[in-house]
């Protein structure tokens, strides 16, 4: 058995008008999730805007949502930062604070080697005891995760896991076959709109953000592939295709990140679990106009009227 698996959300983090944390709605968030019976929750990532809060955030953040998950289940923190002493001060804080296992990337801004990153990482395991998954966007950090990289990872036990947010999906085929015979690695697939194709190839599970506007779909997604019944996921997978156009809407007037992110938070408002729809600057948030065509989708995908 893996040693992680299902649907683990990447926790949107709500903010108030005054941008800072809205951890009333946060809290919100963290039981609208945990109600629709995900099997995980991933603070701290890309989709919580991570590189927009400080140390002591990011640590309040952590220790407010293992207090609302209270153990039912596992909790992820992104550990996200350019340098390697950096990361791992990060890490040793969100180990601390009691959770599950740490996300990390490669480095950022320094251009670095594939066997420097590889170093990265084992720097890192080598600094704690919880586990370490290793997180794949090159759209962010701009360096790919390469098959022999994440293999030789984790064959030497230095990450236990890879979420693949690369959009490379022959990659992570591959990374599945190479790495089948390691009983405790998981592999969990980003993308929110192949996920039937994903966990039908063997991926472990699924970290969608668009979870944080959907979980019961994503729930049942995973429970259908799991059940074998191939057309019923599908189905399920075209409505939430159709329920992830929401993060084109306000393209180009924002950029990608925004319009993602931005559409979530605006979906999350419209269904009252967050307050705001308020990005971390210079981000923008949707306007009236782009949160109308967000409800007409909800409404379209029967998750709203």
């Amino acid at each position: 058995m893996p040693l992680f698996e299902g649907v683990v959300p990447p926790v949107v983090t709500p903010l108030t008008t005054a941008h800072e944390v809205d951890f009333d709605s946060f809290d919100r968030v963290v039981e609208f999730l945990l109600d629709a019976g995900v099997h995980g929750l991933f603070v701290l990532g890309s989709t919580s805007e991570v590189v927009f809060h400080n140390d002591r955030t990011r640590v309040e953040l952590i220790e407010r949502a293992l207090k609302r998950a209270g153990g039912r289940v596992p909790v992820f923190a992104g550990v996200i930062d350019p340098a390697t002493d950096r990361v791992i001060a990060h890490a040793r804080a969100a180990q601390s604070a009691g959770v599950d296992a740490v996300v990390v990337t490669a480095p950022f801004y320094a251009r670095t080697s594939q066997p420097e990153i590889i170093d990265h990482f084992r720097y890192v395991r080598e600094a704690l005891e919880v586990p370490v998954v290793a997180y794949d966007i090159p759209v962010c950090v701009h360096s790919k995760l390469e098959r022999a990289t994440t293999t030789t990872l984790a064959k030497e036990g230095a990450i236990a896991g890879l979420k693949d947010s690369s959009g490379d999906d022959g990659n992570f085929r591959y990374v599945l076959s190479d790495n089948a015979g390691l009983p405790d690695f998981f592999a969990m697939t980003g993308s929110e709109i192949v996920v039937d194709s994903m966990l039908n190839l063997g991926a472990h599970g699924v970290v969608p953000g668009l979870a944080n506007v959907d979980p019961h779909g994503y729930v049942r997604l995973w429970n259908m592939c799991r059940a074998g019944d191939v057309e019923g996921a599908r189905k399920e997978q075209e409505r939430l295709c159709a329920l992830f156009e929401i993060v084109r809407i306000s393209l180009p007037r924002t950029s990608t990140g925004s319009a993602g992110v931005g559409a979530f938070k605006t979906a999350m408002r419209s269904r009252g679990v967050i307050s705001t729809n308020i990005m971390a600057r210079p981000q923008r948030a949707l306007n009236d106009d782009e949160a109308r065509s967000v409800d007409a989708i909800l409404s379209s995908t029967g998750l709203l009227g």
